[in-house]
């Protein structure tokens, strides 16, 4: 009942900081996969990997276990099914690139075997292009498109 009396921007205001605090992750999956593409077979390429790896799961997680939940709510909650319809077809992108994502960070968890690294990073970078345009939408449709009514 209390959540009935709640403005939107009360409901709906904290949604913008997760996001941003979670494109800030982002950033930094991307600052720290580029120092590692930059030079795969250097003498840290290893410790860089794990890296990598950490934050690419942590980011993942974070998009599937608290981002995506909020703005799906959000679209429900505006009842906006043309939005919703959209998300769902954006998520089924986002749901194939974190296949890759968590098996790239099966392979190189526990490995020092960096051969296939330098390939395995590129098709990384291109699945991570696909999930970073899948997400900007999906933020789009349900959450900026939402903006002035929160405000």
């Amino acid at each position: 009942m209390l959540e009935n009396c709640q403005s939107a921007k009360e409901r709906w205001g904290g949604v913008s900081e997760i996001i941003d605090r979670w494109l800030q992750e982002r950033q930094e999956l991307l600052v720290r996969y580029c120092g590692l593409s930059d030079a795969p077979d250097s003498s840290d390429a290893a410790q860089q990997l794990q890296s990598v790896c950490q934050i690419l799961v942590d980011y993942v997680s974070a998009g599937h276990f608290e981002v995506y939940d909020k703005l799906i709510k959000e679209g429900r909650e505006f009842e906006d099914e043309t939005a919703l319809e959209e998300a769902s077809k954006l998520f089924t992108a986002i749901d194939q690139t974190t296949e890759f994502a968590l098996d790239f960070n099966d392979k190189y968890l526990e490995t020092d075997d960096l051969e296939a690294l330098a390939p395995d990073l590129s098709k990384l970078g291109e699945v991570l292009a696909v999930r970073f345009e899948a997400e900007d939408r999906m933020i789009e449709v349900l959450h900026i498109a939402h903006k002035d009514l929160v405000a």
